[in-house]
């Protein structure tokens, strides 16, 4: 029998009773989601292993709104991507594919091109910066495929800005080399790029789009670009065991997501930005960029993380207010990070409730550090 954790109890507890929420979209109660789901639905066929109803009307949704051949929906990004860049190796003659060293394809899939797809993974840099001309460059021989994510997370949600965009996929064609954009938040990057999701996605040979974060759904993910590439992917899909019987409740989050929040992305990238400066202006406190370049971004906190974690569990029981997913130790010794991204729940509140609730959280952190409160035990 698996012994019960106190503190995972008294954490998901709080969670439940929180009525305010800083990050996304807030929590739902399954239940509720489900129904909002069901009232979302709009076609009257029902798909079958990945194709007709929902989810033939999402890919159609998706490639008019990228401007591309067709589009292909797959339950995961990581299989969606996998299938992209192996369906461009299949095609070259190198198995090299360029990437950055702190992109998602590098630091969360346990190395899944190569183990599973014997892909060598070139890297462009590793700093924490979107690659440029001169880092494609510097790799010599030949490539069979390049990627960029957009917005680099693992960075600090860091873009390029326009020119840069546009020089390195310039660089990518003169190689005669494809560019894929790894556009997990494509849709919350248009904003600092200042063009439309079309004009960003012609600078690219392929798109990886998500349809979980921004947008709110449930889970899944798509590819888009040419016909032939994307035929080929969907033979990937099969091959990693994506088509499956029934994808109905994930394509529909996913339109329904298209429908309400991406005419709002504007909004949440603009509260992130208003609600950074607020937060930096704060002693003892950085955020990362600054402004952000999307409605995400990453806060600072010059106390240890276990006292931000009690003290951040403490405001959810007392408050009911949930204010991160979780704290982590920053890399400067005393200091805490987590990130913050804007959503529905960002915008159900003013900017000054939360910057007062988060210089509460400061303040009682720094009391359990002084030795003031007592520490009960770690939090997210």
């Amino acid at each position: 029998m698996t012994a019960v954790d106190p503190l995972a109890e008294r954490r998901a507890a709080a969670r439940r009773g929180c009525t305010r929420w800083l990050q996304g979209h807030g929590d739902v109660a399954p239940a509720d989601w489900l129904a909002e789901v069901a009232a979302a639905a709009t076609e009257t066929d029902l798909d079958r292993y990945g194709e007709d109803g929902e989810v033939a009307a999402l890919e159609r949704e998706v490639a008019a709104l990228l401007g591309t051949d067709a589009a292909v929906f797959m339950p995961s990004g990581i299989m969606a991507q996998q299938a992209a860049l192996r369906s461009w190796a299949d095609r070259s003659s190198t198995d090299a594919i360029a990437v950055h060293g702190l992109s998602h394809l590098v630091v969360h899939e346990l190395d899944a091109l190569p183990e599973l797809h014997g892909l060598r993974l070139q890297r462009l840099t590793s700093e924490p910066r979107q690659p440029t001309v001169e880092d494609l460059d510097a790799l010599a021989g030949p490539l069979a495929a390049v990627t960029l994510e957009l917005p680099l997370r693992d960075a600090g949600y860091l873009l390029p800005t326009w020119d840069e965009l546009v020089a390195f996929s310039e660089a990518c064609r003169q190689r005669g080399v494809p560019l894929h954009l790894d556009g997990a938040r494509l849709w919350e990057s248009a904003e600092h790029l200042g063009h439309s999701y079309a004009e960003i996605a012609a600078l690219a040979d392929s798109v990886y789009v998500s349809f979980y974060k921004g947008l709110g759904g449930m889970a899944g993910a798509a590819i888009a670009g040419p016909a032939d590439l994307v035929a080929d992917a969907r033979r990937w899909q099969r091959r990693h065991g994506g088509t499956l019987f029934v994808l109905l409740p994930y394509a529909v989050a996913a339109r329904d997501g298209l429908r309400r929040r991406l005419p709002l992305m504007g909004d949440y990238v603009a509260r992130a930005r208003e609600l950074a400066a607020e937060l930096a202006a704060l002693d003892g406190v950085q955020v990362l960029p600054e402004p952000p370049h999307t409605n995400a971004f990453r806060i600072f906190l010059d106390v240890p993380v276990d006292h931000a974690r009690e003290a951040s569990l403490r405001i959810a029981e007392e408050q009911h207010v949930a204010l991160a997913h979780g704290w982590e130790a920053a890399d400067v010794p005393g200091w805490c990070m987590t990130e913050i991204t804007a959503g529905d729940a960002t915008l159900a509140w003013t900017v000054a409730e939360q910057v007062r609730t988060v210089s509460e959280l400061l303040a009682l952190a720094r009391a359990l550090a002084s030795g003031e409160g007592r520490l009960e035990g770690s939090a997210g």
